[in-house]
């Protein structure tokens, strides 16, 4: 191995043994294949173009059982994005590709011709791999080595049949190689990731929703050389689960088969993981935390899951009419302050991405943070935990009557909901919403028809914040003797009516309702992307 692969293979955010030669193969200037006397297979900008005449007259089973001629069209393209492999078998061509069928769904397809003129047998292996490499170009790797967990009950038990069904066949059509295993109760994600041998895997696919991701993450954290397992492991989701937002935010779709497709063609990029601290425990967050009206519509609303989506919108309803609050302690490490500089920062990462998307260039972060010990471990946190004393650099603001307190790593939080417009997978921050409860109803509910439109950031009483560390300390709300009732009747609407104390909400997952620190580490994690630096999210809307 020459020196400059080598400096290549140094680089973990660039894909090993990616694309098998370093430039495409000489093929005609018109790249095309003569597969038949009536066919041609033609390598276009960005996509491949199929010629067949034989398409004009063939018959079908549909049409009278197959004894009249169908009239069909003799040319189609496949973009190179949805060829998933092809391949040369003696005189064989054979491709595979993701044909669509529907608005958001695709299935795998194929098409097989034989060359007539034996000849071409050296040019049409060069002209293989030359659409190989327009499909997977230098920084997407083939046939990955995919570590399949499925949760079996996720998705209300569908996860299974989801994956068997819309999943395993594009990753058997695009030839990886492929471990499945499903897991058995809570925390079994955790135990395979922390096991898992990370040279041998190249990503492990959850097919569940947002708590499997989050048990491998930390998982992997438990490694002797954590910062290399979680680097070297690219961690993604199949959406077969009832929360689905790592997928929405990577792969731009809660579709089980289109996000295979995302995968197959997914770009190594590195992820911000938060390091959340709560008592003498320590563990890694993806996605969010949340503490007042998310949480509890929630984690708050389980009662309510006859309701199926709507019962988060009816929790915040009912929560926003009856004014509820949510008095906590905020103290804060904050980065970007004003919201026209977080958007001129978001402009300038999209600019930075597409520059380096032009050139093809893997996105890498090598902040100094990733320095390890010698063991291997990751360096001790810069803000410390929750038990330390708070340093000079927080900020502490008392919010007796605070609403909502929403911290978030990713835009979406689901595909109705981008409550962090301004998110990117490695900027080196968290997005920090608060929002306070003593507003008028009018406005409270302005908030709400607001996220949809990703303009909940624009509100002047919205506080958005890019920041670096925070401490939260909850308290129990104090409600006096006229409010009983009140009180009473919104826990019952809102579906918490036995609920005795608060809720926070980490990536989804109730923990307990204690004080606790979060920081982020940058780039401490590794995901699949279609765009490397950016989520699929358009970004903040123009105001």
């Amino acid at each position: 191995m020459d020196a400059q692969r080598q400096q290549q293979h140094a680089n973990p955010f660039e894909d090993q043994d990616s694309a098998g030669s370093e430039t495409a193969p000489e093929v005609d200037e018109a790249a095309v294949l003569t597969v038949d006397r009536n066919a041609t297979l033609t390598l276009g900008t960005d996509s491949l173009i199929v010629l067949d005449e034989g398409l004009r007259h063939r018959r079908a089973a549909a049409n009278c059982l197959g004894m009249l001629p169908q009239l069909s069209r003799t040319t189609y393209a496949v973009t190179f994005y949805n060829v998933l492999w092809a391949e040369l078998d003696d005189f064989e061509v054979r491709i595979h590709f993701a044909q669509s069928t529907g608005k958001s769904s695709c299935r795998a397809a194929s098409i097989n011709y034989t060359l007539s003129d034996k000849t071409l047998h050296a040019y049409a292996s060069r002209w293989v791999e030359a659409l190989l490499l327009r499909a997977y170009p230098a920084h997407v790797k083939r046939r990955k080595r995919v570590k399949v967990l499925v949760n079996p009950f996720g998705g209300q038990g569908h996860a299974h049949n989801l994956w068997t069904s819309q999943v395993e066949p594009i990753f058997a059509a695009a030839h990886c190689a492929i471990d499945v295993e499903k897991t058995t109760h809570k925390g079994h994600a955790t135990e395979i990731a922390e096991q898992i041998d990370v040279d041998a895997v190249d990503v492990v696919a959850c097919a569940s929703g947002d708590g499997l991701p989050h048990e491998v993450f930390n998982g992997l954290a438990r490694h002797k050389n954590a910062r290399r397992a979680l680097r070297r492991v690219a961690v993604t989701q199949l959406p077969c689960g009832s929360g689905n937002a790592m997928s929405l935010n990577l792969n731009g779709t809660d579709s089980p088969s289109l996000a295979a497709v995302a995968i197959v063609k997914g770009v190594r990029s590195p992820l911000d993981l938060m390091a959340i601290t709560q008592g003498n425990n320590k563990y890694y967050s993806f996605l969010s935390q949340a503490v007042g009206i998310v949480a509890e519509s929630d984690l708050g609303t389980e009662s309510l899951r006859w309701m199926g989506s709507f019962r988060f919108t009816w929790g915040l309803m009912v929560r926003i009419l009856f004014l509820t609050t949510y008095p906590a302690e905020v103290s804060v490490v904050a980065e970007i302050e004003d919201k026209r500089e977080i958007r001129k920062a978001y402009k300038h990462a999209v600019e930075e991405q597409h520059a380096g998307a032009a050139k093809q260039l893997p996105f890498v972060n090598d902040d100094e943070t990733f320095a390890e010990n010698g063991d291997g471990e990751l360096a001790p946190l810069r803000f410390g935990t929750v038990t330390d004393p708070l340093s000079d650099d927080f900020q502490t603001e008392d919010h007796p009557g605070l609403g909502n307190f929403f911290v978030g790593n990713m835009a979406w939080m689901s595909p109705d909901t981008p409550f962090f417009p301004a998110a990117l997978p490695a900027d080196g921050h968290m997005d920090l919403i608060n929002i306070s409860a003593l507003v008028s109803r009018y406005t409270a509910l302005g908030y709400l028809l607001s996220v949809e439109s990703g303009k909940l950031m624009d509100h002047p009483a919205v506080f958005y914040r890019k920041v670096l560390a925070y401490r939260i300390t909850p308290r129990l709300r104090t409600i006096s003797p006229n409010e009983r009732w009140r009180d009473k009747i919104g826990r019952w609407l809102g579906g918490s009516a036995q609920q005795k104390e608060g809720l926070i909400a980490i990536d989804g997952e109730r923990v307990p309702y204690e004080p606790y620190q979060a920081e982020v580490i940058p780039g401490l994690g590794t995901v699949l992307t279609k765009r490397g630096g950016l989520y699929e999210y358009g970004g903040p809307k123009a105001t």
